[in-house]
């Protein structure tokens, strides 16, 4: 008897269990699916007079899956993307000094201009087959994604509390083993929040970036975008009805699967000496955890990568450390640095002023900066109430990691729900009331921004040391002394990030949401978005770089006068 529990015992122990098999059906289920659209992306392109898409329902599964695989490319991209440059601004000081501005203007580009000068050179990469017009639409959902992440990542490295970073430097850690064993863990809940945000990001632009034009032809690629684009130009409602229904779907599967498991995981690295009582959980990270096969085979695969980044690699010097008092950079070094800048910056404003010149005149010039100066109020008025309004929502959800468990899907789906969808019904009010298109169409602007600022104070709130909340109990800190006090100044880094993120977008929103077209009506508002939308359609290209100049100037200037000088404040002043 004792012989056959020890043999029980052991086959327990070598025998897949339960947990195993729906493991293993899940994982063969996803294979199964992106080998069928393997196909569909390396097959010839459609001819441009015959659409691919069809408004059949039993159709809309496969095209999720398409979308779905493109933005999980683009998400991949993004993280190396984020990685890599985000660091190197946050390390290097001269760095900084271009990357961050030159990320400033390019999450306030319109992502069509990306589009239009990026699809003849993925299609011209693969002629004739529809993995080049696959890679375009990839990095055109990437434009919405990547400088979310990037700017979340590099807030979250430069705001490290020095005690920790004290700590790595007793341990003599080099450069390679404090990044992986201190940095990024410290910058994880905040990137992963930022993370979703960026998937929401790339639904709200599927439509665009589903839809490759090459001169005077435009391709549809499979997806819930196109679907979306053909069922709007078509006036069918139940199909665009069952479009947001399968996004809703998709996006709450791929919650359920990857986010809400990576976010309960992820809330071990927060910085707090005690454990609060509510605590995030998964049931996808428990089944994983209750697996007997699975766990064998991934165990090895984590133990390498732990290896790999324990190994003492010293990183060649990018910049003197920041925090270094007695080892100041060479001013010299510095001068010539400032100069090459200013003659880059230099000569690609005379190149942008010749271009202008050969069409435009000076009149024109001040005109679009009085269109701008409007932007830049309605971006400001809207960021503003964005930020009364949902920084208390947004506190109280990340404090209550229950209620931040139900809500994310909820948040994800609202920001990425396409806002071209909105346009019938702007339009449709503006003109039966007799509104003013300069004051009601501008809540277009704001419609998928404001999530960045939702979903970065979740963040920042869910990452609040539980050791500072039981202090401030104990003290009996309450109404409005602890908002002022306490977390306002617990989340004004990630706010911050949110902020500048969400009003960088505001400016790309604006192309779309101040020049609104539906059926044979159309309505404007007077702003430089309209300016550009004018004048992308009437190929006008001199204008399109002066609008988009123009733009690129003002929020460059605006983010280094108001949000930078801010976000220096809260990383000086307010690091835990």
């Amino acid at each position: 008897m004792p012989q056959l529990t020890t043999f029980v015992s052991a086959g327990r122990r070598i025998l897949p269990n339960q947990w195993d098999l729906v493991a293993f059906a899940a994982i063969l289920a996803v294979l199964t699916a992106v080998a069928r659209s393997y196909h569909g992306i390396l097959a010839p392109l459609p001819v441009p007079s015959e659409s691919p898409i069809t408004l059949d329902y039993w159709q809309l599964p496969y095209y999720a899956f398409r979308t779905t695989l493109r933005m999980f490319a683009a998400l991949a991209a993004s993280l190396v993307f984020t990685f890599t440059y985000a660091t190197l601004a946050a390390k290097s000081r001269r760095a900084e000094m271009v990357l961050i501005p030159v990320l400033d203007v390019l999450q306030s580009v319109p992502i069509l201009g990306f589009l239009s000068f990026t699809v003849t050179f993925f299609l011209g990469l693969f002629p004739g087959n529809t993995f080049g017009a696959e890679l375009a639409a990839i990095f055109a959902i990437f434009t919405s994604q990547a400088w979310n992440m990037a700017f979340s990542f590099y807030q979250s490295l430069r705001t490290v509390p020095r005690d920790l970073d004290e700590v790595a430097r007793g341990f003599r850690l080099t450069g390679w083993q404090k990044f992986w064993q201190l940095e990024a863990p410290f910058a994880m809940p905040g990137l992963i929040w930022n993370t979703m945000m960026s998937m929401s990001g790339g639904w709200f632009f599927v439509v665009a970036s589903e839809a490759i034009t090459e001169g005077d032809t435009t391709m549809a690629l499979p997806g819930v975008g196109s679907y979306i684009a053909k069922a709007n130009d078509e006036g069918n409602w139940s199909a665009i009805g069952a479009a947001v229904l399968t996004m809703g779907i998709v996006i709450l599967l791929y919650d359920q699967l990857l986010f809400r498991p990576i976010v309960a995981w992820a809330a071990k690295f927060r910085v707090e000496l005690s454990v609060s009582q509510d605590v995030e959980s998964s049931w996808v990270l428990n089944l994983i955890k209750r697996t007997h096969w699975l766990r064998l085979g991934v165990t090895p695969i984590f133990a390498a990568l732990r290896g790999v980044s324990l190994l003492p690699v010293r990183l060649p010097t990018i910049a003197p450390p920041r925090s270094s008092s007695s080892d100041e950079p060479s001013r010299l070094i510095d001068a010539i640095w400032i100069l090459i800048v200013i003659a880059v910056a230099a000569w690609a404003a005379w190149l942008t002023i010749t271009y202008i010149a050969t069409e435009l005149n000076w009149d024109e010039v001040l005109h679009v900066f009085v269109l701008t100066f409007y932007t830049l109020i309605r971006v400001v008025v809207l960021m503003a109430l964005a930020s009364v309004v949902w920084v208390p929502i947004s506190v109280w959800i990340g404090l209550r990691p229950r209620w931040a468990e139900a809500v994310q899907p909820i948040a994800q789906f609202l920001a990425a729900f396409p806002v071209n969808l909105l346009f019938g019904a702007a339009v449709s009010l503006v003109l039966a009331f007799n509104l003013n298109p300069n004051i009601w169409l501008s809540l277009l602007i704001v419609f998928g921004t404001q999530w960045y600022i939702v979903f970065n104070t979740i963040g920042g709130a869910a990452a609040f040391p539980n050791d500072l909340r039981e202090a401030v109990a104990n003290f009996r800190i309450r109404g409005w002394r602890w908002w002022t006090q306490v977390i306002i100044p617990g989340v004004a880094p990630y706010y911050l990030t949110g902020a500048i993120t969400a009003s960088g977008g505001s400016w790309n929103a604006s192309i779309v949401a101040e020049y609104v077209k539906w059926k044979d009506h159309t309505v404007v508002a007077q702003g430089v978005g309209s300016y550009i939308a004018e004048a992308t359609d009437k190929g006008d290209f001199p204008r399109i770089v002066l609008g988009v100049a123009m733009m690129s100037l003002f929020v460059t200037l605006f983010n280094r006068l108001f949000w930078r000088r801010l976000y220096a404040i809260a990383e000086r002043r307010l690091r835990l």
